[in-house]
C-alpha cells in the first residue's frame, strides 16, 4: 500500500483554479479507480474529479467552498493496488472528467447504476434507523452521501422540536413524522428568511452558487445602463415564413428568426467594434473576433454557448450552430470549448413571450442584447396611414464604463435597419 494525493485538475486552457463545491466521499470511504470524489466549479464549468486510485480515503485536504489552484492536493488516499501510471491518469482519468463537464449543468445525470453505499453512509443509516431505499441521493449518479443523511437527521430533529408528540403518529424508518399536523399545534414563528412547516427547502447547489456569484459580480462591478428600440420586422417575417418549410426539408433543422437576428448583430458589431469589447481594469480591450454568446434555457438554468466567428457565417451556418448548440445543452453533451471566447451576448427572451426586459451583462463583456417577441400591432405609416405590422423590441444593457449612449444608439439603429430591410432580394440564406 502507498499513500497518494489527488490534485485539482486543469479543466481548460485558461483555467488556473477551481472551487470545491461538494465532496462526494468522506474519510474512511473505500473508492475505486475513476469513482467520482468531488464536484469542482471553475468560472463557468462544473465537473467531477475522478479517483486515480483504488483505496481508502484518509484525509480531505480542502473544505466545501474552498478555492484552490490547479495542481493543489485536495485529498489523501491509501491505495490498495499499485499506483496508476501518469499517462493512464491523463488519458483515461481526464476523459472521465471531460465527459462530466457541463456549463452550469449540475443535475444532468448519467444512466443510473446499481446503488452502492459507502461505509460511512451505512454506519449512519444503521445508527439512526434510516431506510436507504427511501433516501434520494445528491451525489454522482444519485449516490447517497454522508451529507444527505446528516441533513435528513437534522431536518427530522427540527420537526420534532416544533411538534407535540401524538400517540398515533406514525413514523417512517427515517424517523420523519408522517401524520398531518393537528389544528391546535402551534406553528413556529417565521423569522426573516426562515422556513416554516409546509415550506420546501431547496439546497443551494454548486450550479446555483456559481450563477449567483456571477450575477452579483456583474451587477456589483458593472454600471449598467439600458436602452430599447423597436423594429418593424414585417419583411423578415414574410421572408422567413415563405422559405422555412423548404429549408427544413432540405437542411434538416429549423430556420428561426433568431438566426437572422444573430446575423444582423454580427454585421453591426463589425461596423461598430466599440461594442465588441471588454473592461480590463486600466484598459479596454476591443476584441478582433466576433464570437456571439447565445442564451439557451433549460428548466434548471440559463446557458450561454458561443457561436465562433459569427460575422463569417451565413444565415444557414448560424441557424445550424444555434440548433447544434441548443441540442448539446439540452442533452448535457457540451464541452468546455463550447462556452469559451464569447465577446457579446444575444438573449432570445422573445421565445418565452417577453416583450421588454433588461438583461444582466455576461461579465466581462460590454453589453447584452435582449431580443423580444414579435407582436402584430397597429403602426402609423407614411401619410398618416395605419397598418398592422410585425413589431419587435430590441433591449440593450450596456457597461457605462466602456460604452456611452451615443455609440450604442448608432449600433442599435443599425441592427434595426438591417432587420427591417431583410428580404429575399438582399438577404441570402447561403
Amino acid at each position: 500500500m502507498t499513500i497518494e494525493k489527488i490534485i485539482m485538475p486543469k479543466l481548460g486552457e485558461s483555467v488556473t483554479e477551481g472551487t470545491l463545491s461538494k465532496w462526494l466521499i468522506s474519510v474512511g470511504d473505500r473508492v475505486k479507480k475513476y469513482d467520482p470524489l468531488a464536484e469542482i466549479i471553475t468560472d463557468k464549468v462544473n465537473a467531477e474529479v475522478p479517483s486515480s486510485f483504488t483505496g481508502i480515503i484518509k484525509e480531505l485536504m480542502a473544505g466545501e467552498g474552498d478555492t484552490l489552484p490547479v495542481g493543489a492536493a485536495i485529498c489523501v488516499i491509501e491505495t490498495e493496488l499499485e499506483p496508476v501510471m501518469e499517462e493512464d491518469i491523463s488519458s483515461e482519468g481526464q476523459k472521465r472528467v471531460e465527459q462530466k463537464v457541463s456549463f452550469y449543468h449540475e443535475g444532468r445525470k448519467e444512466p443510473a447504476l446499481k446503488l452502492r453505499y459507502s461505509p460511512a453512509v451505512l454506519k449512519l443509516s444503521q445508527e439512526y434507523g434510516i431506510d436507504l431505499k427511501r433516501v434520494k441521493g445528491t451525489g454522482a449518479e444519485g449516490r447517497i452521501t454522508r451529507k444527505d443523511l446528516l441533513q435528513l437527521v437534522s431536518s427530522n430533529q427540527q420537526i420534532e422540536q416544533n411538534e407535540k408528540p401524538k400517540p398515533s403518529a406514525s413514523r417512517s424508518s427515517a424517523g420523519v413524522v408522517s401524520e398531518a399536523r393537528k389544528a391546535d399545534t402551534p406553528e413556529p414563528k417565521n423569522s426573516k428568511g426562515a422556513a416554516v412547516f409546509g415550506d420546501t427547502e431547496i439546497p443551494v447547489t454548486g450550479l446555483r452558487k456559481t450563477i449567483a456569484a456571477n450575477m452579483v459580480k456583474s451587477k456589483h462591478e458593472i454600471p449598467h445602463a439600458w436602452m430599447m428600440v423597436e423594429a418593424d420586422v414585417t419583411n423578415l417575417v414574410e421572408y422567413r415564413n415563405e422559405i422555412k418549410s423548404e429549408f427544413y426539408h432540405k437542411e434538416g433543422f429549423n430556420l428561426t428568426f433568431f438566426a437572422f437576428i444573430v446575423k444582423a448583430v454580427a454585421q453591426a458589431l463589425k461596423e461598430f467594434p466599440q461594442m465588441n469589447a471588454m473592461w480590463a481594469g486600466d484598459k479596454i480591450i476591443r476584441k478582433k473576433e466576433i464570437n456571439l454568446s447565445i442564451a439557451v434555457a433549460t428548466e434548471d438554468a440559463l446557458f450561454v454557448p458561443v457561436i465562433k466567428h459569427a460575422d463569417e457565417k451565413t444565415v444557414k451556418g448560424i441557424a445550424r450552430e444555434i440548433s447544434v448548440l441548443a441540442e448539446k445543452v439540452r442533452t448535457g453533451n457540451t464541452k468546455v470549448e463550447d462556452f469559451q471566447g464569447g465577446t457579446f451576448t444575444v438573449n432570445n427572451t422573445g421565445s418565452i413571450g417577453s416583450v421588454q426586459s433588461m438583461g444582466i451583462i455576461n461579465y466581462p463583456q460590454a453589453a447584452i442584447l435582449q431580443v423580444e417577441s414579435i407582436i402584430k400591432r397597429p403602426v402609423v405609416m407614411n401619410q398618416n396611414m395605419i397598418a398592422v405590422r410585425d413589431m419587435m423590441n430590441l433591449c440593450l444593457s450596456l457597461d457605462h464604463r466602456i460604452l456611452d449612449g451615443f455609440i450604442c444608439g448608432k449600433f442599435m439603429n443599425r441592427v434595426k435597419e438591417i432587420l427591417e430591410n431583410t428580404t429575399k432580394d438582399n438577404t441570402p440564406i447561403y
